[in-house]
């Protein structure tokens, strides 16, 4: 069974990360993971261009350094980049220290682009002692009240439409993922939700740097 909104037991089980943003007004806040990558980035910014959409980009460091043409474009066109550690840790199956060390290199890796305390531990996965020591070195925890399930092939795409649509609300935050792994499911979810979001009145920024949920 897959959830596609977050349960609200874990929203209080780590109230220090951020899960939505607390809004009035009807805005979502769309953040991509795992890139930048050379074919399914350019995409990616073209649909946002067309709905006039902004969404920050949670990248993997190795993949910045493979692409920082394409990372400045991201800047360029009025998104931001955020920390997913440079090696794509599992949180879980790493010691804190070593964790820590890797979101610091992605984190030198993301300066010269312009550096942000926006963190996202991959897979979501992340120990409470490495959220912490995060959290003192000014890092910001930022989860998601949508996943789209993009990542995953054998996806009913109709079905995966419906239901983030239908759940997403004023001050969500959802993922996408921008790489070669989705590739094929993110090119028929993602028009197709801004779309629908669009014409129910929503608009996409960039997700606060500093916020309380």
């Amino acid at each position: 069974m897959r959830l596609f909104r977050t349960p609200i037991w874990l929203h209080r089980v780590f109230p220090n990360y951020s899960w939505k943003i607390a809004t009035q007004e009807r805005v979502i806040y769309l953040s991509f993971d795992d890139g930048p990558d050379p074919e399914v980035t350019p995409f990616v910014l073209k649909c946002l261009s067309d709905y006039n959409a902004k969404a920050t980009f949670f990248c993997v460091g190795e993949n910045l350094e493979k692409n920082i043409e394409l990372s400045e474009n991201i800047k360029r066109e009025g998104h931001q980049i955020g920390n997913h550690t440079y090696h794509h840790l599992k949180g879980w199956n790493t010691v804190t220290k070593s964790y820590v060390d890797d979101v610091r290199l992605c984190q030198e890796r993301i300066g010269p682009i312009g550096k942000s305390p926006l963190f996202r531990p991959p897979y979501g996965r992340i120990k409470k002692s490495q959220g912490r020591k995060l959290l003192e070195l000014g890092y910001h925890c930022v989860m998601w009240d949508i996943l789209t399930y993009d990542y995953d092939k054998r996806l009913d795409i109709d079905h995966a439409l419906r239901r983030i649509t239908a759940l997403s609300r004023k001050g969500s935050i959802v993922v996408f993922h921008d790489s070669q792994k989705a590739k094929k499911q993110l090119q028929q979810l993602l028009p197709s939700y801004l779309e629908e979001m669009t014409l129910k009145g929503f608009r996409f920024e960039l997700i606060p740097v500093s916020h309380q949920q």
